[in-house]
């Protein structure tokens, strides 16, 4: 028989980098996904046809890693090729860039796919440890949010640890973001390393930016409660602040950030590992969405237009 899975693209709306020192981390699944499919075959091993649509080189920078990520997916489920093979496709409406979740999104829908088609049935919390496995050969030592928000879907508040907390912030109302794309491909594993180095060659400098990185996470959480959006919209402007000083912002980053607020944003900043990929910009309202994704398109740059908060019931 053929599988079939999704999971949906994501934006970290507060603390990345910060969530991997145990800090927590607000994150929310967007309403886009990646659709996996799997098809027996006559050859034993996997092959791949990968249809999304994606940033000029993401497919080609990160095929190594793919690789590597689909081959733990396969030992952490146990399957065996050997006998016979499989074929797996694709495709859905996430287009693929850095910051999206993309890698996680596939991990996801690969290993759904994969238990439909041998009739496996793992529940959410085994898709989302057998994701995290698979987040592996992307990311080398991920923080564990981006699996968690691909599998579940919502609005999540994330803190890593020997058991990950993870709790749902309920929203009445999804609110509309734009999500701005600098078109270049960034390598996590390298940000992640690069922010851990210089951590412990500057201790007195990094303690002060993290403990108020934490401070922002819980401010956050009670203005989503009480659906204080110009609140939100100042901290991710503070959030970005700190994440420059960690040296993981970007030129293009920041004008596309600078962007987005001169038009009307209530609040943007870098959103992943940083270096490139996306920006988050916080538009409440289909009109103030529309205007900050019309500026950022007319300097060149792609955008996502979705909605944060969203209930996976309700995801497209």
């Amino acid at each position: 028989m053929s599988g079939e899975g999704i999971g949906f693209g994501k934006a970290i709306v507060f603390n990345e980098h910060f969530v991997v020192y145990k800090i927590p981390a607000i994150v929310s699944a967007i309403g886009k996904y990646t659709l996996a499919k799997v098809e027996p075959v006559n050859t034993s091993g996997w092959k791949l046809n990968d249809n999304r649509k994606a940033t000029p080189r993401y497919k080609d920078d990160k095929i190594d890693q793919q690789k590597d990520s689909i081959n733990r997916i396969m030992k952490k489920m146990n399957i065996d090729l050997s006998k016979g093979g499989i074929e797996i496709t694709l495709e859905g409406n996430l287009y693929c860039a850095s910051g999206i979740g993309a890698s996680a999104a596939s991990c996801v829908a690969i290993a759904r796919a994969l238990s439909q088609h041998f009739q496996l049935t793992f529940t959410d919390d085994e898709i989302n440890d057998i994701a995290y496995e698979g987040e592996k050969g992307y990311h080398g030592t991920p923080s564990g949010i981006d699996n968690t928000a691909s599998t579940f879907g919502g609005l999540i508040w994330f803190e890593k640890g020997e058991n990950n907390i993870m709790d749902k912030i309920e929203l009445q109302n999804p609110v509309e973001v734009v999500m701005g794309n600098t078109g270049k491909v960034a390598d996590t594993t390298k940000a992640v390393a690069g922010v851990r180095e210089r951590k412990e060659k500057n201790p007195e400098k990094y303690g002060p930016i993290f403990d108020r990185a934490e401070n922002i996470a819980y401010l956050a959480k009670n203005a989503f409660q009480s659906e204080d959006y110009r609140e939100i919209g100042k901290l991710m402007n503070e959030n970005h602040k700190l994440l420059q000083q960690i040296e993981v912002s970007s030129r293009e980053l920041d004008f596309l950030v600078k962007l987005a607020r001169d038009h009307g944003a209530l609040g943007a900043k870098l959103t992943g590992g940083g270096l490139g990929g996306n920006i988050l910009a916080l538009t409440p309202g289909r009109d103030l969405q529309e205007n900050v994704a019309t500026a950022i398109e007319k300097e060149g740059f792609q955008t996502l237009k979705t909605v944060i908060g969203v209930r996976r019931s309700e995801e497209e």
